[in-house]
C-alpha cells in the first residue's frame, strides 16, 4: 500500500510530577539555608524553623498547585528556581537579624506570601496572555506616570541618595518596580503594531541597514525618559534598565542591528553628558574607579569586596562569616554576604539559577506562535538578565554601582511583589505556548448550514 504517513506535531508533556520533585528540592534548599544559619550562629536550630518550614512549604506547594489546576502545560523549572532563590534570600536575610537584632526576615515572609498571592491571581484571572494587548497604550501612560510619582514634593522619598521611592503612610513602595512589568507589556503592544514601520530599511552602512531618520522618535523618547530617570530621580540604574529593556525588544521584533548601534551610542553619550554635569553621577563613577580613595563615602564597595574575598572559592559557611559588616547586605550588597558565607561556588551557582530563569523566558519566546507573547516574553527575561547584571556588576566593580534589587532575594517588598507577577506572566505564556493545538475536523453539514447563515 502506498501513501504518506501523516504528520504530528511535537507535543510537550505536563511535566507537573518533575515539577513538584524540583520543588521539594527548592523546599530542602531553603529550609535547610535557614537551619544552617541557626547552626551556625547559634550552634542550634532556630526555635520557630517548623513554624517556619511549614508556612514557606504551604506557599511553594500552594503555588505548585495553582500552576496545575491553572496552567498545566507551564513550563516546569521556572517555579522551582525561583522558589529555591526565595528562600535563600530569606536565610541570608535572617542571618544579618541575627547579627543586628532586627526583624527583617518575617516582614519578607510577609512579602513573599502577598507577592505569591499575586503570582496566583495572575493565573486564575488571566487565561490568555493576547488580552493584555488591549491595553498597550494605558499600561504605557500607567507606567509613566509611575517613573514619575517620586518627583511629587511630599510624596516622594530619597533613600540611599537616589529618589525613587514614595511614602504611604507608614509604608514605603518602589513605583519603578511595578512600572517595568507594564512597560514590557506596553511595549511589545506597540512594538507588534508599529514592527513594518520601524523595519524599514533606511540608509546602508558598512553593510549594516540603519533606521531612517523619521522612525527615530520611538528611542529618542525612550532615550529622554532613561535620561530624565538618571537626571532628576539620580537612578542609574532603573535608567540603563528601562532603556536596555526598550532597544532589546526594538532589536527582537525588527531584527536589524542598527537600532542596538544607535541606542548604544545615544546612551552612551547621554551617560556622558550626565557624567561632565551632575556631581552624583560624577560620584558613582569615581566609586567605581577608586573605591579605596575615599573608604568613607564607598565603604560599603570595599566592604563587598572584602567580603567576597574572604569567602573565597567555598565560602564561610551560612553562620559563620561577617556579612553584618558590610551596609545594606540585606538589600543591594546581598550578593556580597552571598559570596563571603557561600564564597564563589555559591556566587556561581546563584547566577546559573537566574540564569536558567532567563534561558527559559527566552525558550519561551521562541517557540511561542503569536509576535505579542513573544515580544513580552522575551521582556520579561531581559529584564532579569539587565537587572541581575546590573546588581552583580556594581558589587563585584565591573560597572559603576546602581541601587537596583537582586530579584527574590534583596530586602523589599515592591521588589518581590513585582517579580512574583512576572514569574505568573511568563507561566501564563508557556502554558499557552506548550498546550496541543486542537485537532482539527472535517467540516459537517450542520457547520456548512451555520456557516453559510453567519454570513
Amino acid at each position: 500500500m502506498t501513501g504518506y504517513a501523516p504528520s504530528r506535531e511535537f507535543v510537550h508533556r505536563r511535566r507537573r510530577g518533575a515539577e513538584l520533585v524540583l520543588m521539594l528540592l527548592a523546599l530542602a534548599v531553603g529550609i535547610g539555608a535557614y537551619a544552617a544559619v541557626g547552626l551556625g550562629v547559634k550552634g542550634r536550630v532556630p526555635a520557630d524553623l517548623v513554624g517556619y518550614s511549614g508556612w514557606l512549604a504551604a506557599l511553594a506547594l500552594g503555588a505548585h498547585v495553582v500552576v496545575r489546576l491553572t496552567a498545566p502545560y507551564a513550563d516546569p523549572v521556572l517555579l522551582p528556581v525561583v522558589t529555591a532563590l526565595n528562600g535563600l534570600g530569606l536565610a541570608v536575610i535572617y542571618r544579618i537579624d541575627l547579627a543586628s537584632r532586627t526583624s527583617l526576615s518575617a516582614k519578607q515572609l510577609m512579602w513573599t506570601t502577598l507577592g505569591v498571592a499575586l503570582f496566583a491571581a495572575v493565573l486564575l484571572l488571566l487565561k490568555d496572555h493576547r488580552r493584555l494587548q488591549a491595553y498597550t497604550y494605558t499600561l504605557g501612560f500607567a507606567a509613566v506616570f509611575l517613573l514619575l510619582l517620586p518627583l511629587v514634593p511630599g510624596l516622594g522619598r530619597e533613600i540611599n541618595g537616589a529618589r525613587i521611592w514614595i511614602g504611604v503612610g507608614g509604608f514605603s513602595f518602589q513605583p519603578g518596580e511595578v512600572a517595568k512589568v507594564a512597560l514590557v507589556i506596553a511595549f511589545a503592544g506597540y512594538l507588534v503594531l508599529h514592527r513594518d514601520a520601524l523595519a524599514l530599511a533606511g540608509r546602508r552602512v558598512v553593510g549594516i541597514d540603519f533606521p531612517r531618520g523619521r522612525d527615530l522618535g520611538p528611542i529618542l523618547a525612550m532615550w529622554l525618559v532613561s535620561l530624565a530617570v538618571l537626571v532628576f530621580q539620580r537612578d542609574l540604574g532603573s535608567s540603563l534598565l528601562f532603556f536596555g529593556l526598550f532597544l532589546v525588544m526594538l532589536y527582537v521584533a525588527t531584527e536589524r542591528p542598527g537600532w542596538l548601534i544607535v541606542g548604544g551610542a545615544l546612551f552612551g553619550a547621554g551617560a556622558l553628558v550626565a557624567y561632565s554635569l551632575f556631581p552624583h553621577v560624577q560620584s558613582r563613577v569615581e566609586g567605581w574607579l577608586d573605591p579605596f580613595g575615599d573608604t568613607e563615602s564607598f565603604g560599603q564597595i570595599v566592604e563587598g569586596l572584602y567580603g567576597m574575598a574572604y569567602g573565597g572559592l567555598v565560602g564561610r559557611g551560612l553562620g559563620q562569616g561577617e556579612p553584618w559588616r558590610i551596609p545594606f547586605s540585606y538589600s543591594d550588597f546581598i550578593v556580597a554576604a552571598v559570596g563571603e558565607e557561600l564564597g564563589l561556588t555559591g556566587m556561581i551557582a546563584l547566577l546559573l539559577m537566574f540564569g536558567l530563569i532567563v534561558e527559559r523566558a527566552l525558550r519561551t519566546a521562541l517557540i511561542c506562535r503569536d509576535g505579542f507573547g513573544k515580544l513580552v516574553a522575551t521582556g520579561l527575561g531581559v529584564v532579569f538578565a539587565l537587572q541581575v547584571f546590573v546588581v552583580v556588576g556594581g558589587v563585584t566593580k565591573l560597572i559603576p554601582l546602581t541601587g537596583l534589587t537582586t530579584p527574590f532575594m534583596s530586602y523589599g517588598g515592591s521588589s518581590m511583589i513585582a517579580n512574583w507577577v512576572v514569574i505568573g506572566l511568563l507561566l501564563r505564556i508557556s502554558d499557552q505556548v506548550r498546550r496541543p493545538l486542537p485537532e482539527a475536523r472535517p467540516l459537517t453539514a450542520d457547520d456548512a448550514t451555520t456557516v453559510v447563515r453567519m454570513r
